[in-house]
C-alpha cells in the first residue's frame, strides 16, 4: 500500500465511502418496501439480516431509513413481522427509541404499529417487549408526528381485544389521549379520533370517565369531514356499549350534531351519523323517544333513499330500533313515510344488507297491533316479502329475516285483501299465520265470509294437507265452522266425484200416475184428436 493511499484523508474517504454505502442501501430498501409485491423478493434476498445491524448505525439518518424498511416490510407481510419479533430487531427499535432523534422516533413507532396490526399474538408480543411504556412517553413529546405515530400505535394494539384495549388504558393512555385531540394539528386529531374509536370498542366506560365526550362532540364543530367521521364513530362506539353510555353521550350534546350531520355533504359523515343515531335509539324507549322528540326520524327516513355510501342499512336499523321500542313510536315512523320507501328497497332486489334491513325493520313496524299491520299490508308489502322467502336465489339471511317479518306482519293482521295473496301462493310455515287471521276475522264478519267463498278461499282451504293435531288442521277446522255443512263439503276435494257416484248408483223412483195409467188431461186431448 502506497503512503498515499494510507494517508489519513484517503482513509477516512474509505469511511465515508463505506456510510454512503449503507445510507444508499437502506434507503433504496425503503424505498423498495413500499411496494408490497417487493416483499417476497426483498426476503428470500436476505433483507432482514442485513437490516438488522444497521439499526444500531451509528449515523442517525441510516438507523432511521433501516427501521422504515422494515417497518414497511413489516406492514405488507404478517411473517416479515413475526420475523422482526423473533430475530429480536423489534426489541432493539424499542430499547433505542427515546436515545434518538424525533425521525428516530417517528420510524419506530411506525415499526410498532406495522407489526401490531396483523393480529393479537404479535400486539400481546409488542406489549411484552414494554412497547407501552415508550409509547405513552412519545405521545408528550413535542414533535406532532411523534404523537401521532404514538396514538396511530395505541390503537392498533388496544383494537384487537379487550385484555389489549384495558392495557393500553391501564397505561394512562385516555388522558394524553384527550389532550391529543386538543390540539391544533388536523392529522392529529383525525389520528387521536380514531385511536379513540378502536379503545371505545372494548373499554367504552374508561373513554367517558377520561371526559372525552365532550371533546369529542365539541370536536364536531371542525369543518374536517374525516375528523367529522372518526369523532362520530367514537362517540357511537360509545354510545353502542350500554345504555347508561348512550345516555352519557345524548347528556354530552351529541344528539343534535348526529341529526345534523345526518344531512352532511359526505356519504362517510353520513353514514357515521346514522350508526350514532342506531347506536342511541336501541337501548331504551327514553333515548328513541328524545330521539324522535328531537326530529330524528325525518333525517332517517331521507338517508333511506341513498343506494350508496352505506347509510342506507344504518339507518334502516335506528328506524327499526325506534319502532321496535313502542306502539307510538312505530307510529311515528309511519307517520314519516318510512314504509313506502322501505318497501321500495325490497323491490329494488339490492344487496343482502338492504334486504334484511328493510325486512327487519318492517317487521318491528307492524309487530304492535292491526293498525301497525295495516300500514305494512296496504303498501303491498307483503306479497314482496313472501316473494323474497320463497326465491331459490334469496340468501339463508335474507330467508330467516323476510320470514320472520312476515310473521309478525301476519299475526296483526286483519286486512282480508292482503291475506287472500298469500292463502293462494304460501308455504305451510307461512300459511298458518295467516289461516290463523281468518280465524279472527270469520267469526264476527259475514261478508267476509261471502267473500272468503266466492273468492275461491273456501275452496284452497279444503285442498290444504294436514296432518290431525297441528296448529294448521285447529285454524282450518275452526275457518270451517264459520260455514253451513253442505257448503264445506261442497268445496272439499272429491265431493263432485262423489256426487257423481251417487248418481250413477242412484235408482230412480218413477211416480206411479205416469206407469199404470194415462193422466186424465191427455185423455181429453187424446179424446179430442180422435173426435177429429
Amino acid at each position: 500500500m502506497s503512503h498515499s493511499m494510507s494517508s489519513p484523508r484517503n482513509i477516512q474517504l474509505v469511511f465515508e465511502t463505506y456510510q454512503k454505502a449503507r445510507l444508499v442501501f437502506v434507503q433504496t430498501m425503503a424505498d423498495l418496501a413500499t411496494r408490497a409485491t417487493n416483499v417476497k423478493c426483498l426476503e428470500s434476498a436476505g433483507v432482514l439480516d442485513l437490516l438488522r445491524p444497521l439499526l444500531s448505525d451509528g449515523c442517525s439518518t441510516v438507523r432511521q431509513c433501516a427501521v422504515m424498511a422494515a417497518a414497511r416490510l413489516a406492514e405488507h407481510d404478517e411473517s416479515v413481522a413475526q420475523q422482526l419479533l423473533s430475530s429480536g430487531m423489534l426489541t432493539i427499535t424499542i430499547e433505542n427509541l427515546n436515545k434518538f432523534n424525533v425521525y428516530y422516533k417517528r420510524s419506530a413507532l411506525y415499526l410498532i404499529r406495522a407489526i401490531a396490526k396483523h393480529n393479537e399474538d404479535l400486539a400481546s408480543t409488542v406489549v411484552r417487549l414494554g412497547a407501552l411504556e415508550h409509547i405513552v412517553s412519545c405521545l408528550e413529546d413535542f414533535d406532532t408526528q411523534v404523537k401521532e405515530n404514538a396514538a396511530w400505535a395505541l390503537g392498533y394494539i388496544g383494537k384487537h381485544n379487550e385484555h389489549l384495549a384495558g392495557l393500553v388504558v391501564d397505561a394512562g393512555t385516555l388522558p394524553l389521549l384527550v389532550l391529543a385531540f386538543q390540539e391544533p394539528e388536523m392529522s392529529l386529531k383525525q389520528i387521536v379520533a380514531g385511536a379513540l374509536v378502536d379503545l371505545a370498542q372494548h373499554k367504552p366506560e374508561a373513554v367517558v370517565d377520561a371526559g372525552a365526550i365532550c371533546h369529542l362532540v365539541r370536536g364536531l364543530e371542525n369543518q374536517d369531514s374525516k375528523l367529522k367521521r372518526s369523532t362520530l364513530c367514537a362517540l357511537g362506539a360509545v354510545a353502542g356499549a350500554r345504555a347508561a353510555l348512550g345516555e352519557a353521550v345524548v347528556a354530552g350534546g351529541a344528539l343534535p350534531p348526529a341529526l345534523l350531520h345526518a344531512g352532511h355533504d359526505t356519504a362517510p359523515v353520513r353514514r357515521a351519523a346514522a350508526c350514532l343515531l342506531r347506536d342511541i335509539v336501541k337501548h331504551s324507549v327514553d333515548l328513541a323517544q328524545l330521539v324522535v322528540n328531537t326530529g330524528g326520524c325525518g333525517p332517517l327516513v331521507e338517508l333511506l333513499s341513498e343506494s350508496t355510501g352505506g347509510t342506507r342499512v344504518p339507518a334502516c336499523m335506528a328506524l327499526g330500533y325506534i319502532a321496535g321500542q313502542s306502539d307510538q313510536l312505530a307510529m311515528a315512523v309511519i307517520e314519516a313515510k318510512a314504509v313506502v320507501i322501505l318497501v321500495e328497497i325490497l323491490q329494488n332486489n339490492g344487496e343482502d344488507a338492504d334486504l334484511c334491513a328493510a325486512a327487519w325493520t318492517l317487521g318491528h313496524i307492524a309487530k304492535h297491533s292491526p293498525q301497525h299491520s295495516l300500514a305494512i299490508a296496504v303498501a303491498n308489502a307483503l306479497p314482496r316479502l313472501l316473494q323474497l322467502y320463497t326465491n331459490p336465489k334469496s340468501s339463508g339471511e335474507v330467508k330467516a329475516r323476510t320470514l320472520c317479518a312476515l310473521k309478525q306482519s301476519l299475526q296483526c293482521c286483519l286486512h282480508r285483501p292482503a291475506l287472500e295473496p298469500l292463502l293462494h301462493a304460501a308455504p305451510a310455515c307461512v300459511l298458518k299465520y295467516v289461516l290463523a287471521q281468518y280465524a279472527k276475522i270469520l267469526p264476527n264478519d259475514a261478508r267476509a265470509r261471502r267473500l272468503f267463498v266466492t273468492t275461491g278461499a273456501l275452496k284452497r282451504v279444503q285442498e290444504i294437507d294436514t296432518v290431525p293435531g297441528t296448529s294448521l288442521k285447529e285454524y282450518i277446522n275452526i275457518i270451517n265452522s264459520c260455514f253451513p255443512e253442505e257448503i264445506v263439503r261442497y268445496y272439499t276435494p272429491g265431493y263432485s266425484d262423489s256426487l257423481l257416484d251417487r248418481v250413477e248408483a242412484y235408482t230412480p223412483q218413477i211416480p206411479e200416475l205416469f206407469t199404470d195409467r194415462v193422466p186424465s188431461d191427455c185423455q181429453s186431448e187424446l179424446t179430442l184428436e180422435n173426435g177429429n
